[in-house]
């Protein structure tokens, strides 16, 4: 059963105490938000570890208020409850660290199934040390950090962290798209193997900084990618 705090961002104020009521009875400490402006103050107040984020809100974007959620935290689970359905705000979703996208009228009971499988996948991922060096390049996974061959420190989406991490614990070995997907997002039909493409681009321009040629993330042709230390791996 999940557990932890919950941030319901939900306008429709009928379903938001609807999910609040639910929630709280499977023993979660949830809190309510009609708007953006209450939206951050429990956020900053409260530090939530999954936010439920409608998109229509009456002073603001969902999307929007989600990236400065991430700018300033990467550690909680976020999903979207949304009733728009286009492709397009589902795959941006996604793509700013969401780690599902229901579309509305959704069955409580569906909206669990979904919490508890993310963090199953979160939970069944290699745990590394705290600091990891690779040649000139540095990982802090807990922090969702980076360091280039440059002594630049850079966040990580939690989603680019999930990845890096599968793919530092199948090193060496052919990663697909399909087990990519399953693990980060689950089973759900999206993102596209286009999504996953564009984490490992971000990647890539950080493993490209290194003089030592320190990490390889290769592209296998029609599977998926395979990550190369060339360099020993240190952990602290």
């Amino acid at each position: 059963m999940i557990n932890g705090k919950i941030l319901i961002v939900e306008d429709e104020k009928n379903l938001g105490i609807t999910l609040q009521e639910y929630l709280s009875g499977l023993g979660h400490n949830c809190r309510l938000a009609t708007d953006v402006k209450s939206a951050k103050e429990i956020f900053s107040d409260f530090s939530p570890k999954i936010i439920l984020m409608d998109i229509g809100l009456p002073d603001g974007n969902g999307l929007d208020l989600a990236r400065e959620f991430r700018a300033s935290r990467k550690d909680f689970v976020l999903l979207f409850l949304s009733a728009q359905n286009d492709p397009e705000t589902r795959v941006e979703g996604l793509e700013i660290g969401a780690e599902d996208y229901i579309t509305k009228p959704f069955a409580l009971k569906e909206l669990v199934l979904r919490l508890n499988r993310i963090l199953e996948h979160q939970e069944s991922l290699v745990s590394f040390a705290d600091e990891i060096q690779v040649g000139d390049l540095k990982i802090w996974f807990k922090k969702f950090e980076i360091e280039n061959a440059l002594g630049e420190t850079i966040p990580m989406s939690q989603k680019e962290c999930s990845i890096l991490e599968l793919l530092m614990a199948n090193e060496s070995k052919a990663t697909t798209r399909e087990e990519i997907i399953e693990k980060i997002w689950g089973e759900d039909k999206f993102p596209s193997n286009r999504t996953v493409d564009n984490y490992i681009v971000s990647l890539r321009k950080w493993c490209e900084t290194s003089k030592q040629n320190a990490i390889e993330i290769k592209s296998i042709r029609g599977i998926g990618y395979k990550l190369i230390c060339n360099s020993k791996v240190i952990e602290r």
